[in-house]
């Protein structure tokens, strides 16, 4: 399991992209998990968005949604660099 944990409904516009494939092979140390309901009833119709170590991310399109859960990746692996 990767310090960073990146949730996706599996009903979200943004798997679209193959975002497991993209952020794992871009952060080895990031783990995505699928899952069938994140709960958010309604919102994975609307926007694309993932839940990045607690915290909610979206954006109008799939693409702008990776680039802000990219940044969200980058601000909580600082945690851990020196």
């Amino acid at each position: 399991m990767g310090v960073v944990v990146v949730e996706v409904c599996d009903g979200n516009l943004i798997t679209e992209l193959d975002i497991e494939g993209i952020i794992e092979s871009e952060y080895p140390e990031v783990a995505v998990l699928m899952n069938e309901c994140l709960s958010y009833c309604g919102m994975c119709a609307l926007r694309p968005y993932a839940i990045v170590n607690g915290t909610r991310v979206f954006a109008k399109t799939p693409e702008e949604a990776l680039d802000k859960i990219r940044v969200k990746i980058e601000e909580e692996l600082a945690v851990y660099a020196d």
